[in-house]
């Protein structure tokens, strides 16, 4: 073990994820474990700006494993991203003897922690927190497992509408750049068909699913949207299918932040243990700069560089069984 690590910092950055909290707490009570320290850094990168610092123990973080949301808050700080900023930030962490960081959040958190890390030679691992599941170096990342059963849950109770009213229903799902919630979420409610930012499938592509629905004599029909998609709005989308389709009823449905809320699932609040866990016993190790991350069951270690710039392929194979199962 370092032995120069005698306190640790954690904060959370950027979007919350549902289990960021259980995360939290691993790394506080692994922390306690391992003798050592852990401070709390509340509001993200904004609050080590501000020295907004608190001690955290073992007691301190008890109940807060099936909550959602983070209790350390986060903030995207515009401050962090300048070199005052983060000398700020680091003549704070000095104050109070802080001897490595963790960060809990997505690529721009890790983008942070990465400068930061080398601008002063800061120890620092990343635990991935972002419903998106778009980081490269795990198989999931905190929050994505919650939130498409919170996508899949809502498409439930929307197909039940759709079958009473023989409705064309488009449901916008969060995925900027990443459909990984837009194509499990599809795959895993039955719906006619998903449209994803990976795929740039044309609007005829499209057209052709609702055909063959039609001809099935499909009485409820069900398209997932990323809101990352090439066709554009979804609410476009709508219209063009209306124009083609004008017998049919169509409605539009943007999820929203609902994804990002509620409790965590088992898996969340699993990963989130063990990835906690893995961080500290990381920096122990002497690592630093790496994002810790759960491939095939087991604990990895990615570089921050490797992390954010990877490209995490979207899954062929469910877009394939998708497509013979909503026949």
């Amino acid at each position: 073990m370092n032995k120069t690590i005698r306190s640790i910092g954690v904060l959370t950055s950027g979007g919350d994820s549902p289990g960021m909290n259980a995360a939290i707490r691993a790394v506080v009570r692994a922390g306690a474990f391992y003798k050592l320290k852990t401070f709390g850094i509340y509001e993200g990168y904004q609050g080590l700006i501000e020295n907004n610092i608190h001690e955290l123990t073992a007691r301190t973080v008890k109940n807060i494993l099936n909550r959602g949301g983070t209790v350390l808050k986060s903030s995207r700080s515009e401050e962090f991203r300048t070199e005052e900023g983060r000398k700020k930030a680091h003549q704070n962490l000095k104050e109070q003897n802080i001897d490595a960081l963790v960060i809990i959040g997505g690529d721009g958190t890790f983008t942070g922690g990465h400068i930061f890390s080398q601008e002063f030679d800061l120890p620092i691992i990343g635990i991935p927190g972002t419903i998106d599941n778009d980081l490269y170096g795990t198989d999931y990342t905190i929050g994505f497992d919650t939130a498409t059963n919170v996508v899949v849950e809502c498409i439930d109770k929307i197909r039940d509408t759709a079958e009473s009213h023989n409705r064309l229903f488009f449901v916008e799902v969060m995925g900027r750049d990443s459909g990984f919630i837009a194509l499990r979420s599809a795959l895993a409610s039955g719906a006619l068909d998903v449209v994803l930012p990976e795929e740039n499938a044309p609007m005829e592509d499209l057209f052709n699913e609702l055909e063959k629905s039609e001809a099935n004599q499909k009485t409820n029909k069900l398209v997932v949207v990323a809101e990352g998609n090439e066709l554009g709005d979804t609410f476009k989308i709508a219209e063009q299918v209306k124009n083609k389709f004008p017998h049919l009823e169509s409605k539009v449905t943007i999820l929203g932040h609902l994804q990002r809320g509620g409790s965590p699932s088992c898996l969340d609040r699993v990963l989130a243990s063990q990835l906690g866990v893995a961080a500290i016993e990381g920096l122990l190790a002497g690592k630093s700069k790496i994002m810790a991350g759960l491939i095939d069951n087991k604990i990895v270690f990615t570089s921050f560089e490797e992390a954010i710039n990877g490209k995490v392929p979207i899954n062929k194979e469910l877009i394939r069984i998708s497509k013979i199962l909503s026949i």
